[in-house]
């Protein structure tokens, strides 16, 4: 099924719309205090280092659109 360049259109800018949203401040600072975005006292320190990683790589590689 191949998408008319409207569609097409209005998907990339509903996709680069929802990508400035989550790179908002606001956002960040919402998603940080949920207690989902956080990790328990009791994560081994393996998952604890590889969620540390995670992090630094998602924060070197992630430059807003």
């Amino acid at each position: 099924m191949m998408m008319t360049h409207n569609k097409a259109e209005k998907a990339g800018r509903l996709a680069a719309d929802v990508r400035r949203q989550f790179g908002a401040e606001a956002t960040t600072r919402f998603l940080r205090n949920l207690p989902a975005f956080h990790a328990d006292a009791d994560v081994p320190d393996h998952f604890k280092e590889l969620l540390d990683r995670l992090d630094k790589v998602e924060n070197d590689n992630w430059r807003p659109q």
